[in-house]
């Protein structure tokens, strides 16, 4: 199994798996849009017993606006 690191954005820090089939853009759901990571420089632990190899996520951007606030309470 593989995992990404997310790095920036409001995914920043977050660890989660990586299907097989992820090449260079990740995309995942954010409340009314997407948010789109990229990914950046050469996957770490490759060899057979230095644990699960990890691809590090840059953020690009989200299809939405992020609104941490919806509700308008921070006024």
């Amino acid at each position: 199994m593989a995992i990404a690191r997310l790095s920036g954005g409001p995914l920043d820090g977050q660890i989660i798996p990586l299907d097989a089939g992820v090449t260079d853009t990740l995309i995942m759901p954010y409340g009314e849009g997407q948010l789109i990571y990229r990914r950046q420089g050469e996957d770490q632990n490759t060899g057979a017993h230095d644990g699960p190899t990890a691809a590090r996520f840059l953020y690009i951007e989200a299809t939405e606006d992020i609104d941490p606030d919806p509700d308008g309470r921070d006024e």
